[in-house]
């Protein structure tokens, strides 16, 4: 994914920075990698939605259940035949509050992504 996007970055850009007497270290640190960024954020929250989502390996891992991760714990509130809804719904809103964050702490990033490429008409 990060190839795909570093590979759309003009050379153009990248001669610009070598012509203005940038050497390789520093046309990557002042060039490439604020062009990144979008990219890299975009890979750091999809990483940790993932470890935070995942199901399977903390269910088959962990046998305590104090070490349960929160989605495990919330899948062993419904029983067969007892269903604690109220305390599923609260389960749901602190299982989603970390990835909102995440997002809401990204979207700055996000946003200078989006307006680097646009064009001042």
């Amino acid at each position: 994914m990060i190839r795909q996007y570093a590979l759309s970055v003009p050379d153009e850009l990248l001669d610009a920075a070598r012509v203005d007497g940038a050497g390789e270290l520093r046309v990557f640190r002042t060039v490439v990698v604020p062009v990144l960024t979008p990219i890299l954020v975009t890979l750091a929250a999809f990483t940790f939605l993932s470890a935070w989502n995942d199901f399977m390996w903390p269910l088959i891992i962990l046998s305590d259940n104090r070490n349960y991760t929160l989605p495990v714990a919330l899948a062993n509130l419904s029983g067969e035949h007892v269903q604690d809804t109220e305390l599923m719904m609260a389960g749901s809103v602190f299982t989603i509050l970390p990835a909102l964050l995440v997002f809401l702490a990204f979207q700055r990033a996000y946003i200078r992504g989006i307006m680097a490429g646009s064009v001042k008409g």
